[in-house]
C-alpha cells in the first residue's frame, strides 16, 4: 500500500485503538488470553495466561480454560497431581506443574509487582524488571527443560535478540487501564512500557511504515516503540491491540 501521510496514521491508529478499546473485542469469536486473565484480574493468573500466549488464539485459550487456578493456593503435592497431564504444545505436564508451584513459593513471600520493581526501579527500564521476574521464577522452582525454558524465557543481557512478546503483553495489562487492560500496577510509567511485538503487529507496521527495520527482533520492539511515541509519547503500546487486530483480521489494505 502507499505510504499515508502522518496525519492520516495518526487518524487510523487512533480510530481504531479506539474502536478495539471495548469488551466486546474479547470473546469467544474473538478469542484472546486476556479473555481469560480478564476474569481473575490477579497478576499470577494474568501471567500464566500471557506466557502461554502463543500459537493458536482459539487454542490458547482453551488450555487455559482448562487450567484450575485456585491450585496456585493448594499444596504442591496437589498441583503435581492435578497438572501432571496437562500439556501445550512445547510444554510438557512438568512445566505447567513448575510453573504453578513457582508462582505458588513466589506468592507466599513476596508478590510479582514487588520483584518486578526491584530490577525496574533502578533505570525505570521495564526489560530489567521483566529479567528480575524471570530470574525469580527460576529461582523458586529450579526446573530444565526444553519447554520451560521457551516458556520463561532467559533474562535480558546484552546482545539478547528475544523480542520478549508474552512478557511485554503481561506488562501492558498490568500498567494500562482502559476496557481491555487491567490497570493493577500503578507505580509503573505506561511511557516506559515496550510494543508487544508480535508476527502480526510486526508486518502490519512494516505496511503502515511505522517500522523500518526487517529483522523481528528486539530492535525492531525498540524502535516501533519510539516510532509510536510520536503519536502518543504517554503511553504508545495503547495502539498494540489494534495492530494486532489489523493483521489478525488480515486488513492490510486499510
Amino acid at each position: 500500500m502507499s505510504p499515508l501521510s502522518e496525519e492520516a496514521l495518526f487518524a487510523l491508529l487512533e480510530r481504531e485503538a479506539a474502536k478495539r478499546d471495548t469488551l466486546h473485542e474479547l470473546s469467544a469469536l474473538k478469542p484472546d488470553p486476556l479473555l481469560v486473565a480478564q476474569r481473575y484480574r490477579d497478576p499470577s493468573v494474568a501471567l500464566i495466561c500471557a506466557l502461554f500466549a502463543y500459537g493458536n488464539a482459539g487454542l490458547i485459550v482453551r488450555f487455559l480454560e482448562s487450567l484450575d487456578f485456585s491450585l496456585l493456593r493448594c499444596e504442591e503435592r496437589v498441583i503435581r497431581k492435578e497438572l501432571q497431564s496437562h500439556y501445550y504444545r512445547f510444554q510438557k505436564g512438568k512445566d505447567v506443574v513448575a510453573l504453578f508451584i513457582a508462582l505458588r513459593r513466589l506468592q507466599m513471600e513476596t508478590t510479582l509487582e514487588a520483584l518486578f520493581h526491584e530490577g525496574y526501579d533502578r533505570r525505570h527500564a521495564v526489560l530489567d524488571g521483566i529479567s528480575s521476574l524471570i530470574t525469580a521464577l527460576y529461582s523458586y522452582y529450579p526446573h530444565e527443560s526444553r519447554g520451560y525454558r521457551f516458556l520463561l524465557g532467559m533474562p535480558y543481557r546484552k546482545g539478547v535478540t528475544s523480542v520478549y512478546k508474552r512478557w511485554n503483553m503481561f506488562m501492558r495489562w498490568m500498567v494500562r487501564k482502559d476496557h481491555l487492560d487491567m490497570g493493577l500496577w500503578q507505580e509503573v510509567s505506561k511511557a516506559d512500557l515496550l510494543m508487544p511485538l508480535d508476527t502480526h503487529t510486526f508486518h502490519v507496521s512494516r505496511n503502515l511504515g511505522l517500522l523500518k527495520r526487517k529483522s523481528y527482533d528486539l530492535k525492531a520492539v525498540f524502535e516501533l516503540t519510539q516510532r509510536l511515541k510520536a503519536f502518543d509519547a504517554e503511553d504508545p503500546v495503547k495502539y498494540d491491540f489494534a495492530l494486532y487486530r489489523i493483521g489478525q483480521e488480515r486488513r492490510l489494505k486499510v
